[in-house]
């Protein structure tokens, strides 16, 4: 890792404080937002573990060692906090108070009321509903897999991945509005993750998205409530005699309003499908571009399964699967960028961290850092065959107390998809079709994923 030699700035308002390095002057955001991925790459790689940056006016700190991602994250977890960050402004005018928004006493009472309905145990019992759900998607692409159409796989799967969401963490079924709901989702990226500079060059674009993003609220707010309220009419059914996350929500006294209840479902919904659906995207990608890696997980998937539909007490004997998956994420982490702010006083890295300072950590920057990982941009899952790594090396669901609360479940999800999918089909990226990462609210293909899906 570079090393930083020039003496140490001091820090405005406290004469014995000092900055970590980093460029000079105010970043040019119109700049950096072109090119973020490229941004904070650069910045880890010239100003080493901690670096700082202007921009917008204010102090920003990225922190490049797991190290230091652990100390914000968890070891002094309780100084930092999402409100007033890039995150909670992105986030709030769509989710409202809910999981990812929320802080202090509302957070941990709304961890405590779901985190139930995400437990290992739990999440083993959808695994029927993921493989009926993609064993459903495959016939849907059956005229286009004999006539060897291209797919829209990306969308494909966002839709797949509502559906699933919503039927076993709601118990709700959203058949035909999937694609409706992952075109809306599109608007919102489009807006919240489009950096806006002071004067506005283009205010019609700018208008554009906006209006873009209140149709698409009003849309994802519609639904939302409407899955509300077909649940409090119908009642629990048979199916779910033991209730779901839904009921337990709807007849909590820590929820005391009809919007707490709808904040909470949106971000569940908004947060649980989306990230998946490009995990499996990218990992898609992935196997394409690497034949041999493909050619390992058709050959674990045959021998494992032989035919039949996966369970999740087939997850152990799949290892093959879950490495693809888990390497996909380590490249395209679909969320790239963590922030924080800091509420008092703290020193990382010998480097003083002022009261409001924001503070960042990049999955993309620790998961392709030179310093941690061998070949860091090669897809090589088999580094994930028993290694262990730094704590707070690798972040594909977050770390601290805030670590994603639907981690197993996406996991399971992720490789049964994968699993149903490679037993039936060959995925290949469409000739010519151009893949490129494009860093929003989560990282995604910038153009899509078509895909033509071959019969095996």
């Amino acid at each position: 890792m570079p090393t930083h030699t020039e003496p140490r700035t001091p820090q405005a308002g406290r004469p014995d404080a000092v900055l970590p390095p980093g460029p000079p002057g105010d970043i040019d955001m119109a700049v950096m937002r072109e090119s973020p991925l490229a941004f904070i790459t650069d910045l880890a790689r010239t100003y080493g573990g901690i670096t700082r940056h202007r921009a917008d006016g204010e102090s920003v700190y990225l922190l490049n060692t797991p190290e230091f991602a652990r100390h914000v994250l968890k070891e002094n977890g309780a100084n930092y906090t999402k409100e007033g960050t890039p995150d909670d402004a992105m986030l709030r005018p769509l989710l409202g108070n809910g999981l990812l928004t929320s802080n202090g006493a509302d957070w941990a009472r709304q961890r405590h009321l779901t985190a139930p309905a995400f437990r290992p145990s739990s999440v083993k019992t959808f695994d029927g509903i993921v493989t009926g759900a993609t064993t459903g998607l495959l016939e849907r692409w059956r005229p286009a897999i004999e006539a060897g159409t291209p797919l829209a796989v990306d969308d494909h799967l966002t839709a797949l991945t509502l559906g699933i969401l919503t039927r076993a963490i709601l118990g709700a079924d959203i058949d035909g509005i999937g694609e409706g709901f992952g075109r809306a989702v599109d608007a919102v990226n489009r807006c919240i993750g489009h950096y806006v500079p002071d004067p506005d060059p283009d205010p019609a674009d700018t208008a554009r998205r906006f209006a873009g993003f209140s149709r698409a609220r009003a849309f994802l707010d519609m639904v939302t409530r409407t899955l509300i309220a077909s649940r409090r009419a119908a009642g629990p059914s048979a199916a779910d005699a033991g209730g779901n996350l839904l009921d337990t929500m709807m007849s909590s006294h820590h929820l005391v309003s009809d919007e707490d209840l709808r904040d909470q479902v949106l971000t569940i919904v908004m947060a649980g499908h989306e990230t998946t659906a490009k995990s499996l995207s990218w990992t898609l990608y992935l196997l394409d571009r690497h034949p041999e890696e493909a050619a390992r997980v058709r050959e674990e998937v045959d021998r494992v399964l032989g035919g039949r539909p996966a369970t999740a007490a087939d997850l152990a004997d799949l290892p093959a699967c879950q490495r693809a998956v888990k390497e996909a994420m380590r490249l395209y982490p679909p969320v790239w960028l963590i922030s924080r702010r800091a509420i008092g006083h703290d020193v990382i890295g010998g480097y003083d961290v002022e009261p409001g300072t924001l503070v960042c950590v990049s999955q993309w920057v620790l998961h392709r850092h030179p310093e941690y990982w061998d070949a860091p941009e090669e897809y090589r899952p088999d580094r994930f065959d028993g290694a262990s790594f730094p704590s707070h090396l690798y972040l594909p669901f977050g770390g601290g107390d805030r670590i994603c609360i639907g981690q197993h479940f996406a996991v399971l999800e992720a490789v049964l998809v994968l699993a149903t999918l490679v037993q039936s089909v060959r995925l290949e990226l469409a000739e010519g079709f151009e893949v490129e990462p494009e860093a929003l609210v989560t990282l995604r293909p910038k153009h899509g994923m078509t895909m033509i899906a071959r019969p095996r």
